[in-house]
C-alpha cells in the first residue's frame, strides 16, 4: 500500500489545492486554487518543493492526520494554527519529520483565516485538466473533488527528502490586517458619486456566508446610477459585484466566470491573500489605487515573498546545500510569473 497521510478527522473544508486550473474558464470551468499563492509557496519552499506543488488548504480549523509512512517532511505557512505532533507544540513557518504512526493536529487560529500545510514531494494524485486544485461545487480535482473526509487517505509521492528541515524566521513571517486596495471598475460608471464615496469610506463586514467562491458583505447599500443587471461578461478572481440589494460580493477562487452584475472594482493581486484572511464578523475597508500603482505593488509583493525565500534557515542550524538552493530557484520562477486571470 502507497504511503500516505491519513485523515483522523476532516477540520472545517479542508481542500487540496495547488496554483489553479489555468485556460479553462473560457469554457465555464472555474479557476479555483490557493486562496494565496504567496503562502502556498512559502510552505513548498520550506519542505523542498517547486511553490505551485499542491498541498492542504486549511480554514478556521484544522484536520488531524496520521503519518502512514517511514518518514514524511511537512510544514505550515499562514495563519498561526494551534500546530502540534503527538501532543507536543510545533512552530508554524518550520519543517518538521513525521514518521510512521504520528499525529499531526492543527485546532483553530488565533487571528486570521487560512494556512498551508505542504508534504514533502506532493500527493501522488491523478490532475484534472491540469491541476490537483479541488472545486467542490463541480467535483473536480483533489481526492474525489470532495473537502478532505475523516477516513480520507493522502498518498504521498516521495515523502523522505534527502536535505535538512528548514525554517523562516519569525520576524520574515508575513503579517495579515490593512484595508483592501482595489481598482475601479470595470462598471464603476454604473454606481453614483455617492455609491462609490459610501464604498471607499465605509466598513464592511465579512458575513457567514463566506467561502471560496465569494465574500458576502455587509454594511451601507452602495447606489446604482441605473439598475443593478448588464450583459454578463468575465469575472476575475477578486471582482467585486454589487447586486440589487447594494452589499458587495467579493468573487474568489472558486468563482464562476461570468456575471451579471456591475462590478464596482476588483481586488488587486496583492491583496488577493490579505482578503483570504478576513474572518466572518470582521470589517473590512476599501482604498482605491491606481494600475500603475497596483502593478507595482504587485512587483513588491513578488520580490518580498523572494526574500522570504532567500531568509529561511535550516532548523537545526547549519548551511543551506545545493539541492535546497535549486529548490529555490524553481520556486521563485512561480512566484515571479505574471498573475494569470486576476486582478492587477
Amino acid at each position: 500500500m502507497r504511503e500516505a497521510l491519513r485523515v483522523v478527522a476532516a477540520g472545517a473544508g479542508a481542500t487540496i489545492q495547488d496554483a489553479g486550473r489555468r485556460g479553462y474558464m473560457r469554457f465555464g470551468i472555474s479557476g479555483s486554487g490557493a486562496m494565496d499563492l504567496d503562502l502556498l509557496a512559502l510552505a513548498n519552499a520550506l519542505v523542498g518543493n517547486p511553490g505551485d506543488t499542491a498541498a492542504i488548504e486549511i480554514a478556521m480549523l484544522g484536520p488531524t492526520l496520521v503519518c502512514e509512512a517511514d518518514r514524511c517532511r511537512v510544514a505550515l505557512a499562514g495563519a498561526p494554527f494551534v500546530l502540534g505532533l503527538n501532543g507536543q507544540r510545533l512552530d508554524a513557518y518550520t519543517a518538521c519529520d513525521l514518521r510512521r504512526g504520528d499525529r499531526l493536529t492543527l485546532g483553530a487560529p488565533r487571528e486570521g483565516m487560512r494556512a498551508y500545510l505542504a508534504v514533502s514531494g506532493g500527493f501522488a494524485l491523478a490532475p484534472m485538466l491540469g491541476s490537483l486544485s479541488t472545486h467542490t461545487r463541480s467535483r473536480l480535482g483533489g481526492l474525489d473533488g470532495t473537502a478532505l473526509r475523516a477516513g480520507d487517505r493522502l498518498p504521498l509521492l516521495d515523502p523522505a527528502p534527502a536535505a535538512q528541515p528548514l525554517t523562516l524566521p519569525a520576524h520574515h513571517r508575513p503579517r495579515f490586517g490593512g484595508p483592501i486596495r482595489v481598482v475601479l471598475g470595470p462598471q464603476a460608471d454604473s454606481f453614483t458619486e455617492a455609491g462609490l464615496r459610501t464604498f471607499l469610506t465605509e466598513p464592511y463586514t465579512l458575513t457567514a456566508r463566506a467561502d471560496r467562491m465569494g465574500c458576502h458583505l455587509d454594511g451601507p447599500a452602495i447606489a446604482h446610477a441605473d439598475g443593478f443587471n448588464i450583459v454578463s461578461d468575465g469575472i476575475v478572481n477578486g471582482s467585486i459585484q454589487v447586486p440589487g440589494h447594494g452589499r458587495p460580493l467579493i468573487l474568489l477562487a472558486d468563482r464562476h466566470t461570468t456575471g451579471g452584475y456591475p462590478k464596482i472594482a476588483t481586488v488587486i493581486s496583492a491583496d488577493l491573500g490579505r482578503l483570504a484572511q478576513v474572518r466572518p464578523g470582521e470589517a473590512i475597508r476599501f482604498e482605491a489605487v491606481s494600475v500603475e500603482a497596483a502593478q507595482a505593488i504587485a512587483r513588491e509583493a513578488r520580490q518580498a515573498v523572494s526574500r522570504r525565500l532567500a531568509a529561511m534557515i535550516p532548523a537545526g542550524g547549519g548551511s543551506l546545500d545545493s539541492a535546497f538552493l535549486l529548490a529555490c530557484n524553481l520556486i521563485g520562477g512561480v512566484v515571479s510569473a505574471e498573475p494569470h486571470e486576476t486582478a492587477p
